[in-house]
């Protein structure tokens, strides 16, 4: 069946619904409808198809995704935050058909072996879902095929160019700083170094995006004639028949368009991700009772406290730097609107298939900088890290362009670090305040709320680190100001210009107690979303703030599956495409299955 914007009137019921045609239900839809094509199935995505825009065919132009504007991002506003000076953050989520996998910034980053298995969950430890893992991607990346797939749909390469100088640059400056250059940090054991990046790439230029490399060739080859998507439609909620799942009502956005009912005759998944999937079962009536009475949902069909509770997102910082690159090495020609995007895709430009993103590192601090954050990180780090080698501090990447809205940045080369610290103590919450999609969430992203304030300190940490980094790379000639803290006068962390870079023996700037407390306010001004969103709605026991079990059912009612980064029970040391990948596979793999399928068919 075709992609529709608006469903066929005679489409009342199908066997299964996936509510979300994001990076996870694309995955779970096209595994389903292989492993049953007379299956009929119905994927529901609230946004556009995104085929034949280049904001997501040439990964080149992914800055656009989270532009004002953007047609294929929805920004949630949290609400203002204490621990941010009032401020309100702004959380961008994909909102096109392949969720994230179609706008964000590729870069190819697994989770820790440590972190899988911290899930202490059957089925889901890093053993059992390293077959998964191969299963998804063609790797044409370095390191051994033993930990990385052959044949999979997702390819991961390092695209059509790479900034070579700058690459070498960076490394040699980690170097410098102790931390090693390694193969394959995606290997789940590797640790405490730096990589040159692959990404979702393919060796041909394109993204590796869920829609594009999963469902829409499943649409489009004929042997699929049950599996249909709609998109431009959003999920108001689940139908139930006393406690088993039996359809959605769904919205379409055509101006005059009612809300739509379709059933499903098998099984219900959500799949609308870590902000969405809590709302959508907040407005079905499941989740917390109290949190459903207040937001006049008319039954509470299942009372299970976890829903919304505990949302999680690596806490990223961006720092931008004058560099001696060329306009070949960087982007910031084409973003300023210096270089023509149209005369570039003309061009076939080699530039076209490039993230930007040419190293990525996985971070542990020396035990001297461990004791120098205080007794308090010293006693978290003892219980968290020290005697686990395969967990990272931060994560940290290089940008070869101005890492930002560059408005108001004279026309030049800028080189950027993007950090984030991969296991935040601080938890928020996302929840419905009415019945109605159009009612605001109350969300609040909780970031730097810890208590202990551990995770400004990791923040603090990585910013002087990176900025050491960056004072050694040979292409450096200052730091730029919009994206650094303003030191005091006189300070020795002032930032400065150097029109010739810096020469000889780099000693590491000397902070003050004054300097520290600048970085802190500047970290609580700026620090946002690394675009990670997880844990809304968690994979553990129903008593520990769990919303699902192992299989991804949800408590307390039947025929109901979750699947998405909302089931993350706790955090992973990477960017989180690949895990909702692998939860993709993982969980097409459940239901098929429990649907008593054939997975060779």
């Amino acid at each position: 069946m075709p992609l529709y914007t608006q469903l066929p009137d005679e489409v009342q019921k199908v066997d299964i619904i996936i509510a979300g045609g994001g990076a996870t239900g694309c995955v779970v839809a096209a595994r389903l409808a292989d492993a049953d094509p007379s299956l009929s199935i119905l994927v529901i995505e609230a946004g556009p198809d995104g085929a034949g825009n280049p904001a997501v065919e040439y990964p080149a132009f992914f800055f656009s995704n989270i532009m004002p504007g953007s047609t294929t991002t929805a920004f949630h506003k949290s609400n203002p935050s204490k621990s941010l000076a009032a401020r309100e953050v702004v959380v961008p989520s994909g909102c096109v058909l392949g969720g994230g996998s179609a706008t964000n910034m590729m870069m190819y980053s697994r989770a820790q072996r440590s972190d899988w298995d911290s899930w202490n969950t059957p089925g889901w430890s890093a053993d059992e879902m390293l077959p998964f893992l191969k299963k998804l991607e063609t790797y044409h990346g370095p390191g051994s095929l033993e930990k990385h797939g052959s044949d999979g749909p997702i390819h991961v390469s390092s695209g059509t160019f790479t900034g070579k100088r700058c690459q070498d640059d960076f490394i040699s400056a980690m170097n410098k700083l102790g931390w090693p250059e390694i193969e394959d940090l995606n290997s789940l054991d590797a640790c405490n170094g730096v990589q040159r990046a692959v990404r979702y790439i393919s060796p041909d230029g394109k993204r590796q995006d869920t829609a594009s490399r999963y469902l829409r060739p499943r649409l489009e080859d004929g042997k699929h004639p049950n599996l249909s998507v709609v998109v431009e439609s959003h999920v108001v909620r689940v139908l139930f028949e006393g406690k088993k799942a039996s359809g959605v009502v769904y919205r379409p956005k055509a101006d005059g368009a009612t809300d739509r009912t379709v059933h499903a005759a098998k099984m219900v998944i959500v799949s609308c991700g870590a902000l969405g999937t809590p709302a959508v079962l907040e407005r079905s009536g499941v989740g917390d009772a109290n949190v459903l009475r207040r937001s006049n949902i008319p039954e509470v069909v299942a009372d299970v406290p976890g829903v919304g509770h505990e949302y999680d997102d690596h806490h990223l910082c961006l720092y931008s730097y004058r560099s001696s690159l060329t306009e070949d090495e960087t982007i910031d020609a084409m973003v300023t609107g210096r270089r023509d995007p149209a005369e570039l895709i003309q061009k076939n430009h080699a530039h076209l298939g490039w993230n930007v993103q040419d190293v990525t590192c996985k971070l542990r601090p020396t035990d001297d900088d461990v004791a120098s954050l205080g007794s308090e990180f010293q006693e978290a780090w003892n219980k968290e890290f020290k005697d686990d080698p395969n967990k990272p501090l931060m994560m940290m990447a290089l940008l070869n362009c101005f890492p930002g809205e560059p408005v108001s940045i004279p026309p030049g080369q800028y080189f950027g670090v993007s950090t984030f610290t991969t296991y935040p103590f601080s938890r928020g919450h996302v929840h419905i305040t009415g019945p109605e999609v159009t009612d605001p969430l109350d969300f609040d992203t909780g970031f730097l709320a810890d208590t202990k304030g551990l995770d400004l300190l990791k923040i603090r940490w990585a910013y002087k680190k990176q900025r050491e980094v960056a004072r050694r790379m040979s292409v450096f000639r200052g730091e730029m100001q919009a994206q650094h803290p303003t030191f005091p006068k006189g300070s020795k962390a002032a930032v400065a210009e150097y029109p010739e870079g810096l020469t000889g023996d780099v000693q590491d700037i000397d902070y003050s107690a004054e300097d520290d407390a600048v970085i802190d306010k500047w970290i609580g001004d700026n620090v946002g979303s690394a675009w990670h969103s997880s844990g809304t709605c968690k994979m553990a026991p129903r008593e520990q703030n769990g919303v699902v079990d192992k299989d991804l059912g949800v408590y307390g009612v039947e025929g109901l599956k979750l699947a998405d980064l909302s089931i993350v029970p706790k955090s992973v040391a990477a960017n989180t495409y690949n895990t909702a990948l692998a939860i993709g596979e993982k969980a097409a793999d459940t239901f098929i299955k429990e649907l008593g399928l054939s997975l060779g068919n």
